[in-house]
């Protein structure tokens, strides 16, 4: 018990220190945002005129949009808005923002989380006997089709999920979303199936491969061999120390992995119809709708940091050995 105050200050150090790279990194990606967007050809006003405006009318856009003030004052009032969570109102539907990007994470999250879950679960377990059977046929199996799954684009997945399960045995519906939303929860899960499957799928594939290399570091490693020579079988001294140890290195490929899940939602709702954020943002690119476009894009950076931030966290917490090479900075 009197080593838990120990850890204690070394973990709130950390998130200390960590928070604040978090909000510093954030900072940096606004502002590369904001000035990689102004770099593109042509004006914001744009998407509020007609082929035919005059030069009256295009003054009066530039000022309604505020792209006629200088790059350092559009900076600083686009970074107070941020502050202030305000992401700004679409120019072509003049609708709020940061209301459409909640209303398109209704779709994006679930799906990511439902596929990264059911990767999770593919992953694990067939990560942990793919390398404890690895001289039995169906390991080597399991580590070929983990192969195979890494190489198959994730959109020719969804097509052949699509083929089977919508077209030739008519199960599920081949894409799109209720207008409803979650309100009609049955269809909106049922729309759900096969993009989380996509997902869970190939992800699971990558995750597998992590799972097995982590696996085999544990196999070898002579705290295991210790705990076998004490008296513990191989199963007991597998969940007691092989897999908190073997988890450290897979947590941080795991935030990785769901931080691509995420961005990579985007191909997954193209191939399905799904109203997420991917769609919101291929459309605001085509309008050239500036706040959509950094609306979308500011929220996408947050949640890839902040999946980051967790990750490393909890790697914290899990590995001691971290939490002693903080002490040890600190």
């Amino acid at each position: 018990m009197s080593r838990i105050p120990q850890k204690d200050p070394a973990i709130l150090a950390y998130t200390i220190r960590r928070t604040f790279i978090l909000l510093v990194s954030l900072l940096v990606a606004a502002v590369v945002l904001f000035v990689l967007l102004r770099l593109l050809p042509g004006d914001p006003a744009n998407a509020l005129l007609g082929v035919g405006a005059t030069e009256q009318q295009i003054e009066a856009a530039r000022a309604q949009v505020g792209s006629d003030q200088p790059l350092a004052t559009q900076l600083v009032a686009f970074l107070g808005n941020i502050a202030r969570l305000d992401l700004g109102t679409s120019f072509v539907s003049r609708v709020s923002v940061l209301d459409e990007i909640g209303n398109r994470l209704s779709v994006t999250l679930p799906l990511t989380l439902l596929g990264f879950t059911l990767a999770l679960l593919l992953a694990i377990p067939l990560g942990i006997v793919s390398a404890v059977k690895s001289g039995r046929w169906y390991g080597s199996a399991i580590s070929v089709m983990s192969q195979l799954g890494i190489a198959i684009p994730v959109f020719w997945v969804g097509i052949l999920l699509v083929t089977l399960f919508a077209v030739n045995l008519r199960w599920l519906p081949s894409g799109g979303f209720p207008l409803r939303g979650w309100s009609n929860w049955g269809e909106a899960a049922t729309g759900m199936v096969l993009p989380a499957l996509t997902i869970g799928l190939v992800m699971g594939a990558s995750l597998l491969r992590y799972v097995r290399a982590a696996t085999l570091d544990v196999l070898g490693s002579d705290f295991l061999r210790t705990a076998r020579a004490l008296g513990a079988s191989f199963p007991e001294a597998l969940i007691r120390h092989g897999i908190r140890n073997g988890a450290v290195p897979v947590i941080s490929i795991l935030g990785i992995e769901l931080a691509s899940t995420f961005l990579g939602a985007v191909v997954i709702e193209r191939v399905f119809s799904l109203p997420g954020l991917g769609s919101m943002l291929l459309l605001a690119i085509q309008q050239r709708d500036y706040p959509n476009v950094q609306g979308v894009l500011f929220v996408s950076t947050l949640l890839v940091l902040l999946i980051g931030f967790a990750a490393d966290l909890l790697q914290r917490v899990i590995d001691p050995r971290l939490r002693r090479r903080s002490e040890g900075s600190a």
